[in-house]
């Protein structure tokens, strides 16, 4: 049995982003920071930021950008050195939602003759980016809450998923706790939800792996999720922890 609780009530675009030319060898490492970037934007106006691009080798290494935009989101532009400079500018007639897009870095083995038998690797460093434009309304709701067995080697274990729902366009990132209780109504487990994004018009699963020491039984499954907006949600079910026949 699933049920939803309403407790309480209570966030830009066009990017113009990168291309750069590095440096690597044997051992290659790439850092990009920030790793995520958010920010709002007005319909017909601009915002600049930097990702920093850093080699952790001694040597040389290529390393193209390559960029994955929504096409609302404009051109890449050639940008200078290892500082990243990202503008971003939103069209007049830009729809009021969030957009989102990934910036990835890979480095490309430098040319060499063969030697026999070998192995070349590649580094790949991705950035994601997140604007909104104007103040869309923000929508989201607990949809479901389930129980599986998912043993762990041979012991015993079981993974909750809470299914959470975006029907708008913003995109949000939860915060909270899933809980169990058990049949006294006490609390044996609780887990925070990841903060990942929950994209627009889309559904997202969090997984919580449980461990439930005092074995199979009737547990109840409640969580307290805040979304961001106006109000947050109190979902529950009822559900039995059982090992599958052999």
């Amino acid at each position: 049995m699933f049920r939803l609780h309403h407790l309480y009530r209570r966030f830009q675009l066009s990017a113009a982003a990168l291309a750069f030319a590095g440096s690597a060898a044997a051992q290659v490492g790439l850092g990009l920071s920030p790793m995520r970037e958010e920010f709002k934007l007005g319909p017909g106006r601009q915002r600049s930021g930097a990702l920093a691009l850093t080699n952790d080798t001694p040597v040389k290494v290529r390393v193209p950008a390559a960029a994955h935009l929504p096409q609302a989101l404009g051109r890449l532009p050639q940008l200078l050195n290892h500082l990243r400079r990202v503008v971003a500018g939103a069209p007049q007639d830009a729809a009021e939602r969030s957009y989102h897009c990934a910036v990835g870095f890979t480095t490309q083995a430098a040319a060499a003759p063969a030697r026999g038998t070998g192995l070349r690797t590649a580094v790949q460093v991705v950035g994601a980016l997140y604007a909104v434009v104007g103040n869309p309304p923000l929508e989201g709701v607990v949809k479901n809450l389930k129980l599986e067995y998912a043993p762990v080697g041979r012991e015993p274990a079981w993974n909750a998923t809470v299914v959470l729902g975006n029907p708008g366009w913003m995109h949000f990132r939860p915060a909270g706790s899933l809980e169990v209780l058990d049949e006294a109504g006490q609390v044996v487990e609780s887990a925070p939800f990841m903060a990942l994004p929950v994209l627009p018009k889309r559904d997202q699963n969090f997984v919580f792996p449980l461990k439930l020491t005092a074995g199979p039984g009737k547990y109840t499954l409640r969580a307290r999720v805040d979304l961001g907006g106006a109000e947050i949600q109190e979902a529950t079910a009822v559900v039995h922890a059982s090992k599958p026949q052999p």
